[in-house]
Parts: structure tokens; sequence; C-alpha cells
């Protein structure tokens, strides 16, 4: 590729059909709207009811949007989320693993019954639903994999070891799939978000000492933004990253540095 031949279109999604498992509430909303104004259609599972919000706004972007209610950590949502998607789009091109949950306590409460299911949703649901869209992918010889990480992928999960677990893993998974799938043109790569201003940072962004704590350690002095995750998921579900493979792109205003 010439360098004069690069121009905006390389992140447009335009054509393209993408799945982005929680796409209907949280961070996940966010980045079915970043792809939906960056030209792409958005089929959404999530466990959360859609109340049409998600819908309007990416009707509004001028994309369309397929959503089934469903718990991906079930045995055999994975296959048929991944086969209603091609049904009803034709394509599975792009795969965000966004779903996820987190539940806190200190270690000696920290159970097998808080355990599991972060496990089976943060970890086992992002392998099945990859390995479900990569037979997909292989044969069209093309595909986007992005699996939502964590600043808790590199860092310890205090109150929480089971979120620094799966993500960690989520890390290693994505990894693995690139070694094994760049072959088939197909990119796997993971963001990384920082802390974040959303529904389940409130308690500790209303608490002036924890907000400080945290304010303190991030040298862009603010919370993350939803729309500050926009560019980071165009980016890599498009042509410009055709060359980005398994790396995971920390969005946290300089965290990790500090």
């Amino acid at each position: 590729m010439e360098v004069q031949e690069f121009a905006l279109d390389f992140f447009s999604l335009k054509g393209k059909n993408a799945i982005v498992t929680g796409g209907n509430s949280g961070l996940g909303q966010a980045f079915s709207l970043a792809l939906a104004k960056a030209g792409a259609n958005l089929f959404i599972p999530s466990i959360v009811e859609d109340d049409g919000t998600t819908k309007r706004l990416i009707e509004e972007a001028g994309s369309r949007m397929e959503f089934i209610q469903i718990d991906i950590s079930k045995e055999g949502a994975p296959k048929k989320i991944i086969h209603t998607c091609v049904e009803r789009l034709g394509s599975v091109d792009i795969l965000i693993n966004c779903a996820g949950i987190c539940n806190l306590a200190e270690v000696l409460d920290f159970d097998r019954k808080k355990w599991d299911p972060m496990i089976d949703i943060n970890l086992t649901a992002a392998f099945e639903m990859s390995y479900e869209a990569a037979k997909v992918m292989v044969p069209q010889r093309s595909g986007k994999i992005i699996n939502i990480c964590s600043v808790f992928t590199f860092l310890g999960g205090q109150w929480s070891p089971a979120y620094a677990a799966t993500k960690h893993g989520i890390a290693g998974l994505t990894k693995a799939y690139c070694d094994e799938l760049g072959q088939y043109n197909i990119q796997v790569n993971g963001i990384a978000p920082g802390y974040f201003a959303t529904n389940i940072t409130a308690a500790t962004r209303s608490n002036p000492e924890t907000n400080k704590r945290v304010l303190d350690h991030i040298p862009a002095n603010r919370w993350g933004d939803a729309a500050d995750l926009m560019g980071a998921a165009i980016f890599l579900s498009s042509r410009a990253s055709d060359y980005v493979n398994g790396h995971i792109l920390s969005v946290d205003g300089g965290y990790l540095v500090r």
C-alpha cells in the first residue's frame, strides 16, 4: 500500500456486521454506537432487556440493529448467537466481547459462589463466542475479534480476585487466538479501559476519599467518559488496524504509568 492511498475511509465499517455482547448498556452501548457511527450493522446479545434506546441511537446513526435477549454464559448460547447473527445480517465481521460482571468482597469472603459466575461470563463465554465466531471468520478469510480487558489485566485485583483473573485470562486468550488466526487475516486485539464514569463506579465517585484516590492516579486528572473508548473500538474494527494483532490497547488516561 502506498502512503497516499491511506484515507479516512480506512476507518469506515460500511457493509460490516458486528456483534457486541452486552452492547445495549454501559460501555458496551458506547462500543455499539461507535461501530454504528462508522457504518456497521449491529447484532446485540444481552441478558439486559432492550428498552429501545440503543436501537434508536443506532438507527439515528444510519445503521441497523438486531437484538437477542440471552444469557451468554448458558450452554449453547454463543453458538446460537453467532448462527442467528449470520441468519439475520448475513455475516459476522466483528466481534467485541464486552459482557462482564464484577463481584466485590474481601479475600476471605470471596468463595466459589462469587468466583464461578465471573469466570463463566467474563472468560468462558468470551472464549466460546470467539470459538464460534472463528468458525465463520476462517472460511471468509477476514475478521476482527476485540476482547474488553481492563487495567486489572496488568494489576492485582484487591476485593475481586476473580475479576483480575478473568482479565489476565482474556489477555492470554487474545494472544493465543492472534497467534493461530493471524494467518487467516483475522486480527484479535484487546482494549483495556481504565476508570470510567459508569453506574458501576458511581459509589466510588460519590465518595470524596475514594474519588480522590482514583484521580490522584490518573495523569489526565479525570474519569474516563464512554466516548473516550469509541475511537479505539473503530480503529481495531477497521482496515486501519489490519497489521495490529495480539495487542492490548490501554485507554486509561495514563493510569498505568503512575
